[in-house]
Protein backbone atom coordinates (compact mmCIF):
# COMPACT_ATOMS: atom_id res chain seq x y z
CA UNK A 1 0.00 0.00 0.00
CA UNK A 2 2.43 2.60 0.84
CA UNK A 3 4.73 1.69 -2.77
CA UNK A 4 1.08 2.39 -4.32
CA UNK A 5 0.93 5.67 -2.50
CA UNK A 6 4.20 6.66 -3.40
CA UNK A 7 3.91 5.68 -7.11
CA UNK A 8 0.82 7.59 -7.22
CA UNK A 9 2.97 10.73 -5.71
CA UNK A 10 5.86 10.06 -8.61
CA UNK A 11 3.01 10.32 -11.16
CA UNK A 12 1.02 13.27 -9.87
CA UNK A 13 5.33 14.93 -9.81
CA UNK A 14 5.61 13.19 -13.37
CA UNK A 15 6.68 15.89 -15.95
CA UNK A 16 5.56 14.17 -18.13
CA UNK A 17 1.65 13.69 -16.82
CA UNK A 18 2.14 17.54 -16.81
CA UNK A 19 3.08 17.99 -20.41
CA UNK A 20 0.05 15.36 -21.35
CA UNK A 21 -2.09 17.67 -19.74
CA UNK A 22 -0.80 20.74 -21.20
CA UNK A 23 -1.62 18.94 -24.31
CA UNK A 24 -5.38 18.39 -23.53
CA UNK A 25 -5.50 22.43 -22.34
CA UNK A 26 -4.16 23.28 -25.67
CA UNK A 27 -6.56 20.95 -27.06
CA UNK A 28 -9.19 23.24 -26.46
CA UNK A 29 -7.64 26.59 -26.00
CA UNK A 30 -7.37 27.27 -30.11
CA UNK A 31 -10.95 29.10 -29.88
CA UNK A 32 -10.08 31.56 -32.04
CA UNK A 33 -9.99 28.68 -35.01
CA UNK A 34 -13.80 28.62 -34.59
CA UNK A 35 -14.37 32.12 -35.37
CA UNK A 36 -15.20 30.97 -39.11
CA UNK A 37 -18.02 28.50 -38.10
CA UNK A 38 -18.81 31.21 -35.43
CA UNK A 39 -19.22 34.06 -37.71
CA UNK A 40 -22.38 33.12 -40.33
CA UNK A 41 -24.06 32.44 -37.39
CA UNK A 42 -23.47 35.84 -35.45
CA UNK A 43 -23.98 37.45 -39.00
CA UNK A 44 -27.37 36.32 -39.85
CA UNK A 45 -28.54 37.03 -36.10
CA UNK A 46 -27.80 40.05 -35.97
CA UNK A 47 -28.20 41.48 -39.26
CA UNK A 48 -24.07 42.25 -39.52
CA UNK A 49 -22.64 42.79 -42.51
CA UNK A 50 -19.37 41.45 -43.84
CA UNK A 51 -17.35 44.92 -42.43
CA UNK A 52 -19.01 44.79 -39.30
CA UNK A 53 -18.03 40.91 -39.00
CA UNK A 54 -14.20 41.85 -39.84
CA UNK A 55 -14.85 43.99 -37.33
CA UNK A 56 -15.65 41.38 -34.97
CA UNK A 57 -12.86 39.27 -36.45
CA UNK A 58 -10.06 42.02 -35.69
CA UNK A 59 -11.34 41.73 -32.10
CA UNK A 60 -10.94 38.40 -31.85
CA UNK A 61 -7.48 38.32 -33.17
CA UNK A 62 -6.56 41.17 -30.74
CA UNK A 63 -7.94 39.25 -27.75
CA UNK A 64 -6.06 36.10 -29.44
CA UNK A 65 -2.69 37.83 -29.54
CA UNK A 66 -2.70 40.44 -26.87
CA UNK A 67 -0.75 38.41 -23.95
CA UNK A 68 0.78 40.82 -21.75
CA UNK A 69 -1.68 40.55 -19.00
CA UNK A 70 -1.73 36.84 -19.08
CA UNK A 71 2.33 36.71 -19.03
CA UNK A 72 2.49 38.86 -15.89
CA UNK A 73 -0.27 37.45 -14.03
CA UNK A 74 1.38 33.83 -14.52
CA UNK A 75 4.43 35.66 -12.90
CA UNK A 76 2.69 36.83 -9.90
CA UNK A 77 -0.20 33.90 -9.19
CA UNK A 78 0.12 30.18 -9.18
CA UNK A 79 -0.81 28.96 -12.48
CA UNK A 80 -4.22 27.37 -11.38
CA UNK A 81 -4.81 31.12 -10.63
CA UNK A 82 -3.83 32.44 -14.08
CA UNK A 83 -6.02 29.26 -15.54
CA UNK A 84 -8.73 30.25 -13.43
CA UNK A 85 -8.95 33.91 -14.88
CA UNK A 86 -8.57 32.49 -18.39
CA UNK A 87 -12.23 30.22 -17.82
CA UNK A 88 -13.76 33.01 -16.34
CA UNK A 89 -12.59 35.32 -19.71
CA UNK A 90 -13.71 32.38 -21.64
CA UNK A 91 -16.85 31.96 -20.06
CA UNK A 92 -17.71 35.83 -19.67
CA UNK A 93 -17.35 36.36 -22.80
CA UNK A 94 -18.46 33.92 -25.58
CA UNK A 95 -21.44 33.08 -23.08
CA UNK A 96 -23.06 36.77 -22.80
CA UNK A 97 -22.70 36.16 -26.93
CA UNK A 98 -24.73 33.24 -26.84
CA UNK A 99 -27.44 34.61 -24.67
CA UNK A 100 -27.39 37.78 -27.48
CA UNK A 101 -27.02 35.70 -30.31
CA UNK A 102 -30.43 33.63 -29.25
CA UNK A 103 -32.40 36.35 -27.82
CA UNK A 104 -31.65 35.61 -24.19
CA UNK A 105 -30.00 39.03 -23.42
CA UNK A 106 -31.21 42.35 -25.01
CA UNK A 107 -28.90 42.79 -28.08
CA UNK A 108 -25.58 45.40 -27.47
CA UNK A 109 -24.03 48.13 -29.94
CA UNK A 110 -21.09 46.50 -32.44
CA UNK A 111 -18.68 48.27 -29.76
CA UNK A 112 -19.72 45.89 -26.98
CA UNK A 113 -20.22 42.89 -28.98
CA UNK A 114 -16.34 43.57 -29.95
CA UNK A 115 -15.35 44.16 -26.02
CA UNK A 116 -17.08 40.45 -25.17
CA UNK A 117 -15.51 38.48 -28.48
CA UNK A 118 -12.30 40.25 -27.51
CA UNK A 119 -12.48 39.35 -23.49
CA UNK A 120 -13.92 35.37 -24.50
CA UNK A 121 -11.28 34.92 -26.75
CA UNK A 122 -8.21 36.69 -24.64
CA UNK A 123 -9.32 33.69 -22.06
CA UNK A 124 -7.21 31.36 -24.05
CA UNK A 125 -3.97 33.37 -23.93
CA UNK A 126 -3.79 31.78 -19.99
CA UNK A 127 -4.51 28.58 -21.30
CA UNK A 128 -1.27 29.06 -23.68
CA UNK A 129 0.95 30.65 -21.45
CA UNK A 130 0.36 28.37 -18.73
CA UNK A 131 0.71 25.54 -20.38
CA UNK A 132 4.44 26.66 -22.38
CA UNK A 133 5.60 28.16 -19.29
CA UNK A 134 5.09 24.80 -17.21
CA UNK A 135 6.42 22.37 -20.15
CA UNK A 136 9.49 24.99 -21.00
CA UNK A 137 10.28 24.75 -17.18
CA UNK A 138 10.04 21.04 -17.17
CA UNK A 139 11.60 20.38 -20.45
CA UNK A 140 14.48 23.16 -20.56
CA UNK A 141 16.54 21.35 -22.74
CA UNK A 142 13.62 19.85 -25.22
CA UNK A 143 12.05 23.35 -26.20
CA UNK A 144 11.90 22.75 -29.65
CA UNK A 145 9.87 19.90 -29.51
CA UNK A 146 7.87 20.91 -26.53
CA UNK A 147 6.32 23.98 -28.10
CA UNK A 148 6.16 22.73 -31.47
CA UNK A 149 3.40 20.04 -30.46
CA UNK A 150 1.90 22.11 -27.62
CA UNK A 151 1.33 24.65 -30.45
CA UNK A 152 -0.08 22.07 -33.00
CA UNK A 153 -2.48 21.00 -30.38
CA UNK A 154 -3.78 24.27 -30.08
CA UNK A 155 -3.87 24.19 -33.72
CA UNK A 156 -5.79 21.18 -33.89
CA UNK A 157 -8.22 22.28 -31.31
CA UNK A 158 -10.67 23.80 -34.18
CA UNK A 159 -10.88 20.65 -35.98
CA UNK A 160 -11.43 18.50 -32.70
CA UNK A 161 -13.95 20.82 -31.31
CA UNK A 162 -16.23 20.98 -34.44
CA UNK A 163 -16.27 17.03 -34.63
CA UNK A 164 -17.58 16.93 -31.18
CA UNK A 165 -20.12 19.60 -31.99
CA UNK A 166 -21.19 17.76 -35.19
CA UNK A 167 -21.66 14.61 -32.24
CA UNK A 168 -24.27 16.42 -30.39
CA UNK A 169 -26.02 16.63 -33.76
CA UNK A 170 -28.04 19.71 -33.13
CA UNK A 171 -29.88 21.65 -35.78
CA UNK A 172 -29.58 24.99 -33.45
CA UNK A 173 -25.89 26.58 -34.50
CA UNK A 174 -26.10 28.63 -32.04
CA UNK A 175 -25.27 25.96 -30.00
CA UNK A 176 -21.81 26.32 -31.58
CA UNK A 177 -21.54 29.22 -29.34
CA UNK A 178 -22.62 27.91 -26.40
CA UNK A 179 -20.13 24.66 -26.32
CA UNK A 180 -16.91 27.07 -27.18
CA UNK A 181 -18.01 29.46 -24.04
CA UNK A 182 -18.55 25.69 -21.62
CA UNK A 183 -16.31 23.19 -23.17
CA UNK A 184 -13.13 24.50 -22.83
CA UNK A 185 -13.75 25.65 -19.34
CA UNK A 186 -14.80 22.52 -18.12
CA UNK A 187 -11.58 20.96 -19.51
CA UNK A 188 -9.25 23.55 -18.15
CA UNK A 189 -10.71 23.54 -14.43
CA UNK A 190 -10.29 19.45 -14.16
CA UNK A 191 -6.83 20.03 -14.90
CA UNK A 192 -5.52 23.13 -13.56
CA UNK A 193 -4.14 21.91 -10.89
CA UNK A 194 -1.92 19.46 -12.33
CA UNK A 195 -0.39 21.73 -15.25
CA UNK A 196 2.44 23.39 -13.57
CA UNK A 197 6.46 22.87 -12.88
CA UNK A 198 7.84 19.97 -11.18
CA UNK A 199 11.26 20.44 -11.21
CA UNK A 200 11.26 18.10 -14.65
CA UNK A 201 14.83 19.23 -15.22
CA UNK A 202 15.29 16.46 -12.56
CA UNK A 203 13.69 14.12 -14.32
CA UNK A 204 15.35 13.42 -17.82
CA UNK A 205 15.78 10.39 -18.80
CA UNK A 206 17.38 7.99 -21.51
CA UNK A 207 13.52 7.11 -22.87
CA UNK A 208 12.48 10.53 -23.40
CA UNK A 209 13.74 10.62 -27.13
CA UNK A 210 11.79 7.45 -27.47
CA UNK A 211 8.68 9.36 -25.62
CA UNK A 212 8.69 12.19 -27.19
CA UNK A 213 8.53 10.09 -31.10
CA UNK A 214 5.82 8.35 -29.87
CA UNK A 215 3.91 11.83 -29.19
CA UNK A 216 4.83 12.85 -32.39
CA UNK A 217 3.14 9.39 -34.43
CA UNK A 218 0.28 10.28 -31.88
CA UNK A 219 -0.03 13.92 -33.28
CA UNK A 220 0.44 12.32 -37.15
CA UNK A 221 -2.03 9.44 -36.73
CA UNK A 222 -5.02 12.10 -35.06
CA UNK A 223 -3.94 14.51 -38.24
CA UNK A 224 -4.96 12.12 -40.35
CA UNK A 225 -8.24 10.48 -38.41
CA UNK A 226 -9.40 13.44 -38.30
CA UNK A 227 -8.88 14.18 -42.06
CA UNK A 228 -9.82 11.32 -43.27
CA UNK A 229 -13.59 11.21 -41.09
CA UNK A 230 -14.16 14.95 -41.77
CA UNK A 231 -13.56 14.63 -45.40
CA UNK A 232 -15.91 11.44 -45.21
CA UNK A 233 -18.56 13.11 -43.24
CA UNK A 234 -18.35 15.86 -45.90
CA UNK A 235 -18.78 13.39 -49.26
CA UNK A 236 -21.18 10.93 -47.17
CA UNK A 237 -24.28 11.26 -45.63
CA UNK A 238 -23.07 9.05 -42.49
CA UNK A 239 -26.00 8.61 -39.67
CA UNK A 240 -25.44 9.70 -36.27
CA UNK A 241 -24.56 6.33 -34.66
CA UNK A 242 -21.20 6.31 -37.31
CA UNK A 243 -20.53 9.97 -35.90
CA UNK A 244 -20.33 9.09 -32.28
CA UNK A 245 -18.02 6.03 -33.04
CA UNK A 246 -15.92 8.35 -35.19
CA UNK A 247 -16.18 10.88 -32.04
CA UNK A 248 -15.55 8.48 -29.55
CA UNK A 249 -12.32 7.02 -31.64
CA UNK A 250 -11.19 10.84 -31.44
CA UNK A 251 -11.15 10.86 -27.82
CA UNK A 252 -9.29 7.90 -27.50
CA UNK A 253 -6.50 8.69 -29.75
CA UNK A 254 -6.16 12.22 -27.64
CA UNK A 255 -5.70 10.06 -24.20
CA UNK A 256 -3.55 7.49 -25.85
CA UNK A 257 -0.40 9.79 -24.82
CA UNK A 258 -1.42 9.64 -20.76
CA UNK A 259 0.32 5.77 -21.58
CA UNK A 260 4.11 7.70 -21.38
CA UNK A 261 3.31 8.67 -17.68
CA UNK A 262 1.88 5.66 -16.50
CA UNK A 263 4.32 3.21 -17.93
CA UNK A 264 7.47 5.40 -16.46
CA UNK A 265 5.90 5.79 -13.48
CA UNK A 266 4.34 1.92 -13.06
CA UNK A 267 6.53 -0.13 -14.96
CA UNK A 268 10.48 1.43 -14.96
CA UNK A 269 12.25 1.71 -12.32
CA UNK A 270 11.84 5.85 -11.06
CA UNK A 271 13.39 8.09 -8.94
CA UNK A 272 10.81 9.36 -6.52
CA UNK A 273 10.17 13.03 -6.02
CA UNK A 274 12.05 13.39 -2.79
CA UNK A 275 15.26 11.61 -4.43
CA UNK A 276 14.98 13.89 -7.23
CA UNK A 277 15.10 16.79 -5.06
CA UNK A 278 17.81 15.70 -3.88
CA UNK A 279 19.83 16.09 -6.44
CA UNK A 280 22.21 18.55 -6.72
CA UNK A 281 22.04 21.77 -9.07
CA UNK A 282 24.52 23.97 -10.62
CA UNK A 283 25.82 26.61 -9.00
CA UNK A 284 23.78 30.14 -9.95
CA UNK A 285 26.66 32.37 -8.87
CA UNK A 286 29.63 30.23 -10.70
CA UNK A 287 27.09 29.63 -13.80
CA UNK A 288 26.15 33.68 -14.11
CA UNK A 289 29.65 34.51 -13.46
CA UNK A 290 31.27 32.28 -16.13
CA UNK A 291 28.70 33.33 -18.61
CA UNK A 292 29.25 37.33 -17.90
CA UNK A 293 33.00 36.31 -17.99
CA UNK A 294 32.53 34.70 -21.48
CA UNK A 295 29.53 37.53 -22.73
CA UNK A 296 32.23 39.66 -22.43
CA UNK A 297 35.04 38.06 -24.32
CA UNK A 298 32.54 37.08 -27.26
CA UNK A 299 31.73 40.46 -27.76
CA UNK A 300 35.59 41.72 -27.91
CA UNK A 301 36.19 38.78 -30.07
CA UNK A 302 33.51 39.87 -32.54
CA UNK A 303 35.01 43.09 -32.22
CA UNK A 304 38.20 42.46 -33.19
CA UNK A 305 37.58 39.46 -35.57
CA UNK A 306 38.56 40.22 -39.00
CA UNK A 307 35.66 40.48 -41.78
CA UNK A 308 36.92 37.61 -43.66
CA UNK A 309 36.94 34.62 -40.52
CA UNK A 310 33.23 33.90 -41.14
CA UNK A 311 33.58 33.30 -44.83
CA UNK A 312 36.69 30.65 -43.67
CA UNK A 313 34.95 27.17 -42.93
CA UNK A 314 33.87 25.72 -40.01
CA UNK A 315 36.26 23.99 -38.52
CA UNK A 316 38.72 26.63 -39.62
CA UNK A 317 36.59 29.47 -38.54
CA UNK A 318 36.19 27.90 -35.02
CA UNK A 319 40.15 27.58 -34.92
CA UNK A 320 41.01 31.12 -35.43
CA UNK A 321 38.44 32.21 -33.00
CA UNK A 322 39.36 30.12 -30.49
CA UNK A 323 42.96 31.63 -30.61
CA UNK A 324 41.89 35.10 -30.62
CA UNK A 325 39.66 34.64 -27.81
CA UNK A 326 43.01 33.19 -25.99
CA UNK A 327 45.25 35.87 -27.18
CA UNK A 328 42.24 38.09 -25.31
CA UNK A 329 42.54 36.31 -21.84
CA UNK A 330 45.89 36.40 -21.46
CA UNK A 331 45.92 40.09 -22.70
CA UNK A 332 43.40 40.92 -20.66
CA UNK A 333 45.26 39.34 -17.91
CA UNK A 334 48.79 41.03 -18.60
CA UNK A 335 46.65 44.13 -18.11
CA UNK A 336 47.99 44.76 -21.67
CA UNK A 337 44.48 45.34 -22.31
CA UNK A 338 41.66 45.86 -20.84
CA UNK A 339 38.20 44.66 -21.36
CA UNK A 340 35.58 47.03 -22.32
CA UNK A 341 31.85 46.62 -21.18
CA UNK A 342 29.47 46.28 -24.05
CA UNK A 343 27.34 49.03 -24.97
CA UNK A 344 24.41 46.80 -25.63
CA UNK A 345 24.21 42.60 -26.64
CA UNK A 346 25.28 41.47 -30.23
CA UNK A 347 23.07 39.29 -31.66
CA UNK A 348 22.14 35.72 -30.06
CA UNK A 349 23.00 37.21 -26.67
CA UNK A 350 19.90 38.16 -24.19
CA UNK A 351 18.20 41.23 -24.93
CA UNK A 352 15.56 43.20 -23.35
CA UNK A 353 12.48 44.59 -25.46
CA UNK A 354 13.42 47.74 -25.61
CA UNK A 355 16.78 46.87 -26.75
CA UNK A 356 15.57 44.88 -29.55
CA UNK A 357 13.08 47.02 -30.86
CA UNK A 358 15.75 49.37 -31.67
CA UNK A 359 17.21 46.18 -33.79
CA UNK A 360 16.90 45.89 -37.60
CA UNK A 361 16.23 42.42 -37.49
CA UNK A 362 13.58 42.64 -35.07
CA UNK A 363 11.86 44.70 -37.65
CA UNK A 364 12.67 42.74 -40.57
CA UNK A 365 11.33 39.42 -38.82
CA UNK A 366 7.89 41.80 -37.31
CA UNK A 367 7.23 43.14 -40.43
CA UNK A 368 8.00 39.40 -42.58
CA UNK A 369 5.64 37.75 -39.36
CA UNK A 370 2.73 40.29 -39.76
CA UNK A 371 2.36 40.35 -43.93
CA UNK A 372 2.14 35.95 -43.47
CA UNK A 373 0.75 35.22 -40.82
CA UNK A 374 -1.61 38.51 -40.83
CA UNK A 375 -2.50 37.21 -44.40
CA UNK A 376 -3.23 33.74 -43.40
CA UNK A 377 -5.36 35.04 -40.65
CA UNK A 378 -7.46 36.73 -42.81
CA UNK A 379 -8.38 33.49 -44.67
CA UNK A 380 -9.26 31.87 -41.62
CA UNK A 381 -11.21 34.33 -40.15
CA UNK A 382 -13.13 34.60 -43.30
CA UNK A 383 -13.74 30.73 -44.20
CA UNK A 384 -17.43 31.22 -43.52
CA UNK A 385 -18.34 33.88 -46.52
CA UNK A 386 -15.69 32.57 -48.77
CA UNK A 387 -17.20 28.94 -48.98
CA UNK A 388 -20.57 30.37 -49.01
CA UNK A 389 -19.84 32.93 -51.71
CA UNK A 390 -18.57 29.99 -53.91
CA UNK A 391 -21.80 27.49 -53.06
CA UNK A 392 -20.68 25.38 -50.05
CA UNK A 393 -23.74 24.85 -47.99
CA UNK A 394 -21.39 24.20 -44.77
CA UNK A 395 -17.74 25.93 -43.80
CA UNK A 396 -17.62 23.71 -40.73
CA UNK A 397 -14.91 21.39 -43.07
CA UNK A 398 -13.01 24.13 -44.22
CA UNK A 399 -12.68 25.09 -40.68
CA UNK A 400 -11.79 21.86 -39.56
CA UNK A 401 -9.42 20.80 -42.53
CA UNK A 402 -7.52 24.68 -41.82
CA UNK A 403 -7.11 23.48 -38.48
CA UNK A 404 -5.77 20.49 -39.44
CA UNK A 405 -2.89 21.88 -41.75
CA UNK A 406 -2.23 24.60 -39.20
CA UNK A 407 -1.07 21.57 -36.84
CA UNK A 408 0.80 19.99 -39.74
CA UNK A 409 2.45 23.51 -40.65
CA UNK A 410 3.73 24.06 -37.12
CA UNK A 411 4.89 20.63 -36.80
CA UNK A 412 6.59 20.50 -40.10
CA UNK A 413 7.59 24.36 -40.09
CA UNK A 414 9.43 23.24 -36.71
CA UNK A 415 11.36 19.92 -38.15
CA UNK A 416 12.27 21.44 -41.40
CA UNK A 417 13.77 24.70 -39.80
CA UNK A 418 15.13 22.44 -36.78
CA UNK A 419 16.99 20.39 -39.82
CA UNK A 420 18.25 23.39 -41.55
CA UNK A 421 19.72 25.04 -38.51
CA UNK A 422 21.46 21.59 -37.05
CA UNK A 423 22.58 20.26 -40.54
CA UNK A 424 23.43 23.44 -42.15
CA UNK A 425 24.08 26.00 -40.03
CA UNK A 426 21.51 28.07 -41.84
CA UNK A 427 19.03 30.56 -40.42
CA UNK A 428 15.26 29.48 -39.64
CA UNK A 429 14.21 31.91 -41.47
CA UNK A 430 14.64 30.08 -45.14
CA UNK A 431 12.25 27.42 -44.04
CA UNK A 432 9.77 30.55 -43.07
CA UNK A 433 10.73 32.17 -46.86
CA UNK A 434 9.60 28.79 -48.57
CA UNK A 435 6.56 28.72 -46.34
CA UNK A 436 5.28 32.09 -47.64
CA UNK A 437 5.99 31.30 -51.13
CA UNK A 438 3.40 28.03 -50.48
CA UNK A 439 0.69 30.92 -49.26
CA UNK A 440 1.42 33.27 -52.12
CA UNK A 441 0.41 30.40 -54.09
CA UNK A 442 -2.24 29.18 -51.63
CA UNK A 443 -3.98 32.66 -52.34
CA UNK A 444 -3.46 32.61 -55.95
CA UNK A 445 -6.01 29.12 -55.92
CA UNK A 446 -7.98 31.25 -53.42
CA UNK A 447 -8.25 34.35 -56.00
CA UNK A 448 -8.76 31.80 -58.67
CA UNK A 449 -11.25 30.06 -57.24
CA UNK A 450 -11.80 26.93 -59.81
CA UNK A 451 -13.49 23.98 -58.64
CA UNK A 452 -11.96 22.07 -55.34
CA UNK A 453 -9.47 24.91 -55.25
CA UNK A 454 -11.00 25.63 -51.51
CA UNK A 455 -9.60 22.15 -50.84
CA UNK A 456 -6.09 23.25 -52.10
CA UNK A 457 -5.65 27.04 -50.96
CA UNK A 458 -6.85 25.88 -47.58
CA UNK A 459 -4.30 23.03 -47.29
CA UNK A 460 -1.54 25.80 -48.69
CA UNK A 461 -2.78 28.36 -46.62
CA UNK A 462 -3.19 26.32 -43.53
CA UNK A 463 0.36 24.60 -43.22
CA UNK A 464 1.91 28.33 -44.41
CA UNK A 465 0.10 30.27 -41.60
CA UNK A 466 0.86 27.39 -39.04
CA UNK A 467 4.77 27.35 -39.95
CA UNK A 468 5.14 30.76 -39.11
CA UNK A 469 4.36 30.04 -35.20
CA UNK A 470 7.07 27.36 -35.00
CA UNK A 471 9.54 28.96 -36.72
CA UNK A 472 9.16 32.71 -35.90
CA UNK A 473 9.60 32.00 -31.56
CA UNK A 474 12.35 29.83 -32.30
CA UNK A 475 14.25 31.88 -34.53
CA UNK A 476 13.90 34.68 -31.70
CA UNK A 477 14.87 33.24 -28.59
CA UNK A 478 18.26 32.63 -31.43
CA UNK A 479 18.94 36.32 -32.20
CA UNK A 480 17.48 37.93 -29.24
CA UNK A 481 17.93 35.30 -26.32
CA UNK A 482 15.64 33.46 -23.98
CA UNK A 483 15.86 35.31 -20.61
CA UNK A 484 13.64 38.02 -21.89
CA UNK A 485 11.82 35.63 -24.48
CA UNK A 486 8.15 35.86 -22.91
CA UNK A 487 7.96 40.05 -23.28
CA UNK A 488 9.79 39.34 -26.98
CA UNK A 489 7.08 37.06 -27.59
CA UNK A 490 4.38 38.99 -26.77
CA UNK A 491 5.47 41.56 -28.78
CA UNK A 492 5.72 39.45 -32.31
CA UNK A 493 1.98 38.15 -31.35
CA UNK A 494 0.54 41.61 -31.84
CA UNK A 495 1.70 40.68 -35.33
CA UNK A 496 -1.30 38.66 -36.10
CA UNK A 497 -3.73 41.35 -35.25
CA UNK A 498 -2.52 43.92 -37.21
CA UNK A 499 -2.16 41.95 -40.06
CA UNK A 500 -5.72 40.80 -39.97
CA UNK A 501 -6.94 44.77 -39.58
CA UNK A 502 -4.79 45.71 -42.86
CA UNK A 503 -5.94 42.62 -44.88
CA UNK A 504 -9.45 41.60 -43.11
CA UNK A 505 -10.47 44.81 -42.39
CA UNK A 506 -8.94 47.70 -44.86
CA UNK A 507 -8.85 45.00 -47.54
CA UNK A 508 -11.42 41.83 -47.90
CA UNK A 509 -14.48 43.43 -45.58
CA UNK A 510 -14.02 46.79 -48.15
CA UNK A 511 -14.26 44.93 -51.38
CA UNK A 512 -16.51 42.18 -50.37
CA UNK A 513 -19.11 44.50 -49.27
CA UNK A 514 -18.45 46.45 -52.57
CA UNK A 515 -18.71 43.67 -54.64
CA UNK A 516 -21.80 42.54 -52.66
CA UNK A 517 -23.60 46.50 -53.74
CA UNK A 518 -22.66 45.93 -57.01
CA UNK A 519 -24.69 42.96 -57.66
CA UNK A 520 -27.16 43.69 -54.93
CA UNK A 521 -27.81 46.65 -57.46
CA UNK A 522 -27.50 44.65 -60.47
CA UNK A 523 -30.15 41.66 -59.75
CA UNK A 524 -33.02 43.77 -58.31
CA UNK A 525 -35.88 44.77 -61.22
CA UNK A 526 -37.31 48.32 -60.93
CA UNK A 527 -40.71 46.60 -59.96
CA UNK A 528 -39.37 44.71 -56.98
CA UNK A 529 -37.59 47.89 -55.36
CA UNK A 530 -41.00 50.24 -56.09
CA UNK A 531 -42.79 47.24 -54.01
CA UNK A 532 -40.52 47.14 -51.33
CA UNK A 533 -40.50 50.83 -51.30
CA UNK A 534 -43.91 51.42 -50.97
CA UNK A 535 -44.02 48.51 -48.35
CA UNK A 536 -41.86 51.24 -46.57
CA UNK A 537 -38.55 48.34 -46.39
CA UNK A 538 -35.61 49.33 -47.85
CA UNK A 539 -34.29 46.45 -48.54
CA UNK A 540 -30.24 47.51 -48.26
CA UNK A 541 -31.24 48.31 -44.60
CA UNK A 542 -33.09 45.50 -43.86
CA UNK A 543 -31.45 42.00 -45.61
CA UNK A 544 -27.55 42.20 -44.49
CA UNK A 545 -25.44 41.93 -48.26
CA UNK A 546 -24.23 38.99 -49.80
CA UNK A 547 -21.41 39.11 -52.60
CA UNK A 548 -21.80 35.39 -54.65
CA UNK A 549 -19.05 33.98 -56.62
CA UNK A 550 -15.47 34.43 -57.24
CA UNK A 551 -15.26 37.86 -57.44
CA UNK A 552 -16.06 38.70 -54.10
CA UNK A 553 -12.43 37.68 -53.01
CA UNK A 554 -10.95 38.01 -55.96
CA UNK A 555 -8.83 40.76 -55.54
CA UNK A 556 -8.32 40.84 -52.01
CA UNK A 557 -6.80 37.22 -52.66
CA UNK A 558 -4.65 38.77 -55.15
CA UNK A 559 -3.39 41.37 -52.94
CA UNK A 560 -2.52 39.00 -50.23
CA UNK A 561 -0.74 36.67 -52.61
CA UNK A 562 1.78 39.78 -53.28
CA UNK A 563 2.08 40.47 -49.84
CA UNK A 564 3.45 37.02 -49.05
CA UNK A 565 5.95 38.24 -52.23
CA UNK A 566 6.90 40.83 -49.84
CA UNK A 567 7.61 38.86 -47.03
CA UNK A 568 9.38 36.12 -48.71
CA UNK A 569 12.10 39.21 -49.65
CA UNK A 570 11.94 40.34 -46.21
CA UNK A 571 12.87 36.78 -44.81
CA UNK A 572 15.77 36.21 -47.43
CA UNK A 573 17.21 39.46 -46.48
CA UNK A 574 16.76 38.94 -42.77
CA UNK A 575 18.82 35.13 -43.60
CA UNK A 576 21.05 37.61 -45.40
CA UNK A 577 22.16 39.90 -41.85
CA UNK A 578 21.85 37.02 -39.49
CA UNK A 579 24.20 34.30 -41.95
CA UNK A 580 26.83 34.80 -39.26
CA UNK A 581 25.02 34.30 -36.12
CA UNK A 582 23.78 31.06 -36.93
CA UNK A 583 27.28 29.74 -38.03
CA UNK A 584 28.67 30.90 -34.58
CA UNK A 585 25.98 29.36 -33.11
CA UNK A 586 25.43 26.00 -34.79
CA UNK A 587 28.25 25.80 -36.92
CA UNK A 588 31.00 24.36 -33.62
CA UNK A 589 28.14 21.40 -33.57
CA UNK A 590 28.60 20.75 -37.36
CA UNK A 591 32.40 20.10 -36.79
Amino acid sequence: MGELQGRLGSLLHNRWLVFVAAMWVQAVAGIGYLFGSLSPVIKSSLGYNQRQIARLGVAKDLGDSIGFLAGSLCEILPLWAALLVGVLQNFVGYGWVWLIVTGRAPRLPLWAMCVLIFVGTNGETYFNTAALVSCVQNFPKSRGPIVGILKGFAGLSGAILTQIFAMIHTPDHAALIFMVAVGPSMVVISLMFIVRPVGGHRQVRPSDQSSFMFVYSICLLLAAYLMGVMLLEDLVDLSHTVIIVFTVVLLFLLMVPVVIPLLLTFHFDVVSPVQEFLLPEPSNGESSKSAEQNEVIFSEVEDEKPKDVDLLPASERQKRIAHLQAKLFLAAADGAVRVKKKRGPHRGEDFTLMQALIKADFWLMFVSLLLGSGSGLTVIDNLGQMSESLGYDEAHIFVSMISIWNFLGRVGGGYLSEVIVRDHAYPRHVALACFQIVMAIGHLFFAMAWPGTMYIGTLLIGLGYGAHWAIVPAAASELFGLKNFGALYNFLTVANPAGSLIFSGLIASVIYDHEAEKQAHGIRSPLLLVRRLLEGALLDVEEPLKCKGSICFFFSSLIMSGFCVIAVILSLFLVYRTRVVYLNLYGRART
